[in-house]
């Protein structure tokens, strides 16, 4: 399952699903890097609506793509989580459902799915390994979006069975980085304390708030590591048994406010909304599947690449914001 293989990707066609992204903005950034004779194709939502099943048919007919990388989603933190749950289900489900389906029709060779931390029960012993996905039912408020992705994996492992459809399945961690998601109405907790932290020094407010308790813990994976760890998975892994990506570093929430503060140079105090929810109480992953079965691990220090988010977001913050 190790075995490198440094020209898979020439003369390939792979389609990126959410290739227009913020993860899949540096994925296809890292792809071309690899393969000087790969073809990308991107179907962007305004004109393939994945959740259609005549324009996921129209997307292979148009790209006549051998691999698939899937990781377009419907998604935000916990806030939209929660207000959005039917969405949030059957936009994944359906879109990733029929992907596969397609894909298996139309005689593709290699399709990675994405999936989520969120498919994780709630109270999953640390670290998370993937034998205990199916040990109890997720966090209640990412879970409708968490089991439409999970979904995919009994998926991706029934066609291995029955048609040797060739699938892998991969969980990342939360992500961060240039590019993330800072509108506050979806973005995840980085993002959304960066630009909070930033517009509080600006307006010299006396204090920024942060939901929850700040007692859970999380993990964060650099988003060029995820890519590369994808990247490396579709070249090395064939196998439906899936695979964690992460960085094996946890922190708390409130350690995590505090350090983002700290970097922005904020120096106002946080104050904690305990009405709004903590989401699940701690995460961190055994990754060592990815170590051992395609020789991946992170490289990125916490430290580094937040200070990378942060100086991209105060360079880009007008576009962002347009």
């Amino acid at each position: 399952m190790t075995d490198a293989n440094e020209d898979f990707w020439d003369g390939r066609t792979v389609m990126v699903t959410g290739g227009a992204g913020f993860l899949g903005s540096h994925l296809v950034e890292d792809l071309e890097r690899r393969s000087d004779s790969v073809e990308i194709f991107v179907p962007r939502s305004d004109e393939y609506d994945l959740r259609e099943k005549a324009n996921i048919k129209r997307a292979f007919e148009d790209s006549e793509a051998d691999t698939v990388i899937h990781l377009a989603a419907t998604v935000g933190g916990i806030g939209a989580n929660k207000e959005n749950p039917g969405r949030y289900f059957y936009d994944n489900a359906v879109m990733g459902i029929e992907l596969l389906e397609q894909a298996r029709q139309y005689g593709v060779d290699k399709f990675t799915i994405l999936g989520t931390i969120c498919a994780y029960p709630k109270h999953t012993p640390v670290p998370f390994k993937e034998e205990n996905l199916y040990d109890g039912y997720p966090e209640e408020t990412n879970a409708p979006y968490g089991i439409a992705k999970k979904a995919l994996l009994t998926q991706s492992r029934a066609y291995r069975k029955q048609w040797g459809f060739n699938s892998i399945y991969l969980l990342p961690v939360n992500l961060y980085g240039p590019r993330d998601d800072f509108e506050l109405e979806t973005s995840h907790v980085i993002p959304a304390i960066i630009r909070k932290c930033i517009e509080a020094r600006e307006l010299d407010e006396d204090s920024i708030t942060a939901w929850g308790t700040g007692e859970p813990t999380r993990e964060f994976l650099y988003v060029k590591d995820a890519a590369g760890g994808i990247l490396d998975a579709t070249e090395r892994y064939n196998s439906s048994d899936p695979v964690n990506l992460g960085s094996g570093n946890e922190i708390s929430i409130r350690e995590l406010v505090e350090t983002i503060a700290e970097t922005v140079g904020f120096d106002g105090p946080i104050e904690w909304d305990t009405s709004r929810p903590d989401g699940q109480p701690r995460r961190r992953l055994d990754t060592s599947r990815a170590k051992q079965w395609f020789d991946w691990e992170a490289t990125t220090e916490f430290r580094e690449g937040l200070r990378e988010t942060i100086e991209w977001y105060e360079a880009n913050r007008e576009t962002v914001h347009d």
